[in-house]
C-alpha cells in the first residue's frame, strides 16, 4: 500500500512538471497568435497581453493651463502644486493620476484607473503576408503609382515542393538499407552500417562546399532534383539507423515463414516491412519534414535566394526588411509556416509515441 502512494505521488509529480513545461511552452505561442491579428500600431506600442482585460489609467477630465504660466516654476493644480517633471512622470493625486497630455498646448490629463481590454483585431498582417504589401511610389514629377510585394503563397509551394519529396526519398532508401543492415548477411555489413553510423556526428556545414562543387560539375545546383539529392543525402545516417533500430527488434519468424512461402526480399519487404513499420515511418517522417520545411542554409546553397525559388525561411527572413521597417509581419508570417508542421504532426501524432518507442523493448 505504502509502495502504491510512493508511486501515485511520483507519477503525480512528474505530470505537474510536465503541465508547467507545457504551460512554459505554450505561453509564446498564444503570443504569436494574438499579435498576429493586431494591428502594426498597437504591435509596437504594447504587449499582446493587453488584448485581456487589465487595470490601466484612462482619461476622464483634461486640465488646461493658462499660456502663461511658467513651466520651469511650481505648477498649481487643483490647489497643489507640482514639477514639471512629476508632471511628465505622472503623479497621484488621491485616487487620481494627473499626468501631461500635451506639454505644448498646457494640457494636463486627469486619469482613474479601470478596466480595459484591446480588442481591435485585424486581418491584414495575414493579407499583406499572403497577397504582398501593397506601397505607394512617388516618382520625379509628383506621380504616385502603386505597387505590390510578393508574398508568401510562392514560397509556401516551394517549400512544399522541396519538402514532401526530400521527405519520401530518404526515408523509402533507409527502409531498403535498414532491412538490408538487419536481416542480410553480406561481406562488410558491419564496416558500412558503421561508417554511417559515424556520419551522424559530421557537421553538415563541412560537406557544403564539397557537394557544391560536384552539383555545379553535374549541373544540378539550382534546381529541385539538387536539393532533394542534397536534403535526401544528409538526412539519410539518421533515418537509417532510426530504421534500423525498429526493423531489427521484429519478430524472426515471420521472415522463416516468408522464406518458406517462397517470398522474395522485396516481397517481404512490401507486404510486410513496410506495414509493420508505419508508425516508426511516420515519427522520422516527422522529425524529416519539420527538417526540410524549416531549413535555411542548405536551400540557400544549393536552390538560391531568388523569388522564384526562395523558400518559406528566406522569405521570411526578407520580410524584416532591409532596415525592419516590416518587422510586424513577421508574426503572421511565422504563425502561417507553422500550420503545415502543426497539421503533419497531429496528422500522424497516433503513430508517434509507438515509432518512437518501437525496438527499446526486447522479447
Amino acid at each position: 500500500m505504502a509502495g502504491r502512494k510512493k508511486k501515485k505521488g511520483k507519477k503525480w509529480l512528474v505530470n505537474l512538471v510536465l503541465g508547467i513545461i507545457c504551460f512554459i511552452w505554450l505561453i509564446p505561442t498564444v503570443g504569436l497568435l494574438i499579435s498576429s491579428f493586431r494591428p502594426a500600431a498597437d504591435i509596437l506600442q504594447t504587449g499582446w497581453w493587453k488584448v485581456f482585460p487589465h487595470q490601466e489609467w484612462k482619461t476622464t477630465d483634461t486640465i488646461k493651463l493658462s499660456k502663461d504660466v511658467d513651466l520651469r516654476q511650481p505648477i498649481e493644480v487643483n490647489g497643489k502644486t507640482y514639477s514639471d517633471d512629476q508632471l511628465k512622470a505622472g503623479v497621484k493625486s488621491g485616487d487620481e493620476r494627473l499626468i501631461w497630455e500635451n506639454r505644448r498646448s498646457r494640457e494636463i490629463s486627469v486619469q482613474k484607473p479601470g478596466w480595459v481590454a484591446s480588442t481591435t483585431l485585424t486581418l491584414d498582417n495575414y493579407k499583406n503576408v499572403i497577397s504582398g504589401k501593397e506601397y505607394t511610389l512617388k516618382g520625379p514629377d509628383g506621380s504616385e503609382t502603386k505597387e505590390k510585394g510578393t508574398g508568401l503563397s510562392q514560397a509556401f509551394w516551394n517549400t512544399l515542393t522541396i519538402a514532401i519529396p526530400a521527405t519520401v526519398i530518404p526515408i523509402l532508401i533507409a527502409s531498403f538499407a535498414a532491412y538490408a543492415f538487419a536481416w542480410l548477411r553480406f561481406p562488410g555489413r558491419k564496416t558500412i552500417f558503421a561508417v554511417i553510423i559515424a556520419m551522424l556526428v559530421v557537421p553538415l556545414q563541412v560537406a557544403l562546399i564539397p557537394v557544391l562543387k560536384d552539383f555545379t560539375a553535374l549541373g544540378l545546383n539550382g534546381s529541385y532534383l539538387g536539393i532533394w539529392l542534397a536534403h535526401s543525402a544528409f538526412g539519410l545516417p539518421l533515418v537509417t539507423y532510426f530504421m534500423y533500430n525498429f526493423i531489427s527488434q521484429l519478430p524472426k519468424d515471420l521472415f522463416e515463414s516468408a522464406f518458406i512461402d517462397g517470398a522474395s526480399h522485396f516481397t517481404i519487404f512490401s507486404r510486410l516491412i513496410l506495414p509493420l513499420s508505419v508508425p516508426a515511418l511516420a515519427s522520422i517522417g516527422i522529425f524529416q519534414f519539420l527538417w526540410v520545411w524549416n531549413d535555411y542554409l542548405v536551400s540557400l546553397i544549393f536552390i538560391g535566394n531568388q523569388p522564384a525559388v526562395q523558400v518559406m525561411s528566406m522569405k521570411i527572413a526578407d520580410l524584416v526588411g532591409s532596415r525592419g521597417n516590416d518587422w510586424h509581419l513577421l508574426t503572421s508570417a511565422a504563425f502561417i509556416s507553422m500550420l503545415m508542421p502543426l497539421a503533419i504532426f497531429f496528422l500522424l501524432q497516433k503513430y508517434f509515441v509507438r515509432g518512437l518507442m518501437g525496438g527499446s523493448v526486447k522479447g
